[in-house]
């Protein structure tokens, strides 16, 4: 009976990985004739950025529409922003102790080409741009994930003062919510074919990269983000549930961050993050709002990649990375060029030009990074995904209390 409840927790996690790893096969085998499976890979891609954009609206919508209470929302907010804050910061403390101990950028030779930068923006036209759209039909692209979560609270706040869920309206939402979520998992049993597929494509076309130039980078990169993974994560899951908590979070966490590492995107993660946390047994009021809010603020990999990015554009530029006012310098500009991700494949490109503008390195710093970027993408990805889960049980301990968990699982197994 144990090794079949272990079997039923993990087939899924399993099945997806060896779909992953045998794509990657194909990729190294193959090489770039593996790009043939780039169409199957981009159509489960595809399909789940389709269901994306409702599927926020109306979580969120229908989270904070069902909140009478505006005083839990207040608290759930609360206690979201100061999660993403905290875990960020532990982040960032920990990767400048390891830039530190093992530069980056040590003994590299690299030819850097040339690159045409941007103009900066200012700082008030960012915000705007970042939390707003300036036309309806700008809520309905999933490159403005901010503006929508924002227009999203809004609609929730409007619903709740005309009669929240048992409004027509209301039970229109819990009804469409649903529908949502039936959608998704229909798209995720092509999960294993799909990702594979995909991932068979990225090595087959951008494997002989990984080596070379960069390996020292990624030699620091990658154990960097699984000590992250197997230290702090168990760390934030007993503190959100104890030992039932970090339990909970090993039977439940692969699933993102497999998705995530495949695809890069934690936008195209959210739905198995949704079905994550409904197994764990965070309130669904709680999981609707921190998970789409976090695919794009909540980015520890990306605070761990863009700080080990900017420690070896010091290196490469010979200028030396210490001194309290570069770390927060460093530290900030991480966050900020996080914070504009939005969650797709790629988006780290606009961070990247965002760190080369603000500390003003000369334009042909910004390929070097994007290689890096791109190298160190899918481990960066599945740290921030993975880890909105985590921050979902932390959010419900704050706001449901201490024994929350405990509460969760004995409903789950009275129901």
């Amino acid at each position: 009976m144990d090794k079949k409840k272990i079997w039923e927790s993990y087939r899924f996690p399993l099945i997806l990985l060896a779909g992953i790893i045998i794509g990657a096969v194909i990729g190294l085998i193959f090489g770039e004739r593996a790009t043939v499976l780039q169409p199957v890979g981009q159509i489960f891609i595809n399909l789940m950025f389709t269901i994306v954009v409702p599927m926020v609206f109306v979580s969120i919508t229908t989270a904070v529409g069902s909140m009478l209470n505006m005083k839990r929302l207040g608290k759930i907010l609360g206690s979201l922003v100061l999660t993403f804050v905290a875990t960020g910061c532990v982040a960032a403390v920990l990767v400048l102790v390891t830039v530190n101990i093992w530069p980056p950028a040590a003994n590299t030779s690299i030819t850097m080409g040339e690159a045409a930068m941007q103009e900066a923006t200012d700082i008030s036209s960012m915000i705007v741009s970042t939390l707003t759209v300036d036309d309806f039909s700008g809520l309905m692209s999933r490159n403005n994930m901010l503006p929508i979560i924002v227009f999203a609270i809004i609609s929730g706040i409007a619903v709740a003062a005309c009669g929240g869920e048992e409004s027509p309206v209301g039970k229109l939402l819990v009804n469409l919510n649903d529908v949502i979520m039936k959608i998704v998992g229909m798209i995720m049993k092509l999960a294993p074919i799909g990702l594979g597929a995909y991932f068979a494509n990225l090595v087959g076309e951008f494997g002989p990269q990984l080596i070379g130039d960069y390996g020292r980078t990624m030699l620091i990169y990658y154990p960097l983000c699984a000590v992250y993974g197997i230290v702090f994560f168990p760390a934030y899951a007993y503190f959100a549930g104890g030992k039932l908590g970090v339990k909970k979070m090993v039977q439940n966490i692969f699933n993102p961050a497999v998705t995530a590492f495949a695809t890069q995107s934690s936008v195209a993660a959210l739905p198995v993050n949704m079905e994550a946390c409904k197994e764990i047994g965070v309130p669904d009021d709680i999981s609707n709002i921190v998970l789409p809010m976090g695919a794009t603020m909540h980015m520890d990999g990306s605070v761990l990649s863009s700080i080990t990015k900017i420690a070896f554009l010091f290196g490469v530029f010979q200028m030396p990375f210490t001194g309290a006012g570069t770390y927060a310098m460093a530290i900030v500009v991480s966050i900020l060029s996080a914070f504009v991700l939005s969650g797709a494949p790629g988006g780290g490109l606009v961070g990247e030009m965002l760190i080369v503008s603000l500390f003003g390195f000369p334009g042909e710093a910004f390929p070097l990074i994007a290689t890096i970027g791109f190298l160190v993408d899918p481990a960066a990805t599945c740290l921030n995904s993975s880890g909105d889960t985590i921050a979902s049980m932390i959010v419900a301990r704050m706001v449901e209390g201490k024994d929350w968990l405990e509460k969760a699982t004995k409903r789950k197994e009275a129901a």
